[in-house]
């Protein structure tokens, strides 16, 4: 196997699943070449076409994501279909939340992964409108997905952290944390905005950017135990979309 040409390994692993991608990247360092060196080989080309659903695809839902393998990577980072509030749900394209028309709940998601070490980027956005609250943010597993009434369920308790984008709030503990960005007059979110979330959890903070822009630090201190990117809302109807991208890019 270790002297097959790359090529006709490359034909051979564009037949297999992501597990067995993984166990066949251990066998020596020619197929872990083989199979690490190009992001954009055939080998993740057929893996996306296989995995991932048509609409996330041809849409931009992925456009800032460089290679085959960084979307199969967003997808397995995705909202988790089990790991929801009962009043929504994950569209097709698999990045994508719908909350329904449930009157008097707050409803939440979180990935299928969470972080309990390095440094971790990814995009929210909202596709709908905001309601009375908007938070985006990071939960433990023991953090509640839904509750009663219209609240700001993310932050709630000492499970969760998040930034309320319609007040700019930060949230912790039931407790408001400040305002957030830091300055006088921030501008309100937009609806279609795509805001970039960097978890590191070496330095043990949350941080924001907006159009590329940095923001500042959200919440420093977080503790040691697997973090998972989360939102919650209120308004019926509305959608939000997560996307993972992998490690920061900035320094």
């Amino acid at each position: 196997g270790g002297r097959l040409p790359s090529r006709v390994l490359e034909l051979v692993f564009s037949y297999l699943e992501l597990s067995e991608l993984r166990s066949c990247a251990l066998v020596c360092k020619h197929w872990y070449r083989c199979l690490h060196g190009d992001e954009n080989s055939e080998v993740w080309r057929s893996l996306c076409a296989r995995s991932l659903a048509e609409e996330a695809l041809r849409t931009d839902i992925l456009c800032n994501l460089p290679s085959y393998k960084a979307k199969i990577r967003a997808f397995q980072h995705a909202f988790s279909t089990n790991d929801c509030s009962r009043n929504v749900y994950i569209k097709k394209n698999g990045f994508t939340l719908h909350r329904n028309p449930i009157a008097q709940s707050t409803d939440g998601a979180r990935t299928k992964i969470g972080f309990s070490e390095g440094r971790h980027a990814w995009e929210v956005w909202w596709e709908g409108p905001l309601g009375t609250v908007a938070v985006i943010g990071i939960a433990t597993k023991r953090a509640p997905m839904q509750c009663q009434g219209y609240v700001a369920l993310l932050g709630s308790d000492d499970q969760s952290w998040g930034w309320n984008l319609v007040d700019n709030n930060l949230l912790h503990n039931g407790e408001v944390n400040g305002s957030f960005p830091q300055c006088n007059n921030a501008p309100k979110y937009q609806i279609g905005e795509r805001i970039r979330v960097i978890l590191d959890m070496e330095d043990k903070t949350l941080a924001f950017e907006r159009g590329y822009e940095f923001l500042g630090v959200a919440f420093r201190g977080l503790p040691k135990v697997c973090l998972y990117p989360a939102v919650s809302a209120v308004y019926g109807n509305t959608e939000v979309t997560l996307v993972y991208l992998g490690k920061p890019l900035d320094g």
